[in-house]
């Protein structure tokens, strides 16, 4: 009887485990779904309430205004050579770092953890940067996106986390017997034993890159070199200041416009982002896990 009665209330909390859960899902992915279906939806009905699980009534209008701007597609392309490029320099910078911290014999070490995580809390500051950057004529250029800001103190530690909980030492003295070097090692087993954590440091910094727009803001004049997210900004903004411009039924119009555009914008900016996520999903959790193991 004790045993039924321990049976039931196991089947009960499993019950409430799974509702949360259920819950914490939709609480989750309604609010990326309702921007989906709000940009393609009339902006009245978005205001009235009616639109909750999909369009009542389509409107492409948000989407179109935001395709009539010729630079759109540039700043696309900018964005993604950007998000290549910079995850690739930041793969080749941070990861043999990070191998290289993990190694016992590395001397002073201690030192190069100390100017490591120094700058990770304490920075040069926004006008100091700038001037270094402009001394190697970096400015207006399409390097200043992915060069001056590569190295990640936060990447660093996690590949270093990585290779020192995974790599066992006596693959390093096997390959040491066989005559193998360091670079060796590194290359042909450091390298393709570290899927995972490559996965992850790509996938965040594709993540901070893909949205970054204020070093472009700083560091960018020219129109040709400008990324998707800083050019969205502007066109959000000058519709701002339209709006505020307007009266009567213009304001009305042209703030309904303002609002299909805004959730378009938000579509456009994270779509690839999102649909290259379910498929490094899983690395990602692990980096999380990596990142929280404590030496």
């Amino acid at each position: 009887m004790k045993k039924k009665k321990l049976f039931t209330q196991d089947k009960i909390v499993n019950v409430l485990f799974y509702l949360i859960a259920v819950i914490m899902i939709i609480m989750v992915i309604y609010p990326l779904w309702f921007v989906i279906i709000a940009s393609f939806s009339s902006p009245a009905d978005v205001a009235n309430g009616e639109v909750w699980l999909w369009p009542k009534k389509l409107d492409l209008s948000g989407y179109q205004e935001l395709f009539k701007q010729s630079q759109l597609w540039i700043s696309y392309r900018n964005t993604i050579v950007y998000t290549a490029v910079g995850t690739l320099i930041a793969l080749i910078v941070n990861v043999p770092a990070g191998y290289a911290m993990s190694r016992k014999d590395l001397l002073g070490k201690k030192w190069i953890n100390i100017f490591y995580v120094i700058p990770m809390f304490v920075s040069g500051g926004l006008i100091p940067t700038y001037f270094v950057v402009k001394a190697f004529g970096l400015l207006d250029s399409f390097w200043v996106m992915v060069l001056p800001f590569s190295v990640s103190t936060y990447n660093i530690i996690v590949a270093r986390t990585f290779f020192k909980s995974t790599l066992p030492e006596s693959l390093w003295e096997a390959a040491q017997i066989d005559g193998c070097g360091t670079i060796r090692y590194f290359v042909q087993f450091a390298v393709p034993l570290s899927k995972a954590v490559l996965a992850v440091i790509g996938l965040w910094t594709a993540v901070g890159l893909w949205n970054s727009w204020f070093n472009a803001l700083i560091y960018i004049q020219n129109d040709a070199l400008q990324p998707l997210q800083l050019l969205l900004r502007r066109i959000l903004i000058a519709n701002q200041s339209l709006l505020g411009a307007a009266t009567g039924s213009m304001a009305q119009e042209l703030r309904q416009l303002s609002d299909m555009m805004k959730y378009a914008s938000i579509v456009i900016s994270t779509l690839p982002i999102m649909c290259l996520y379910p498929f490094l999903q899983k690395y990602f959790n692990q980096g999380v896990m990596i990142g929280a193991v404590k030496e």
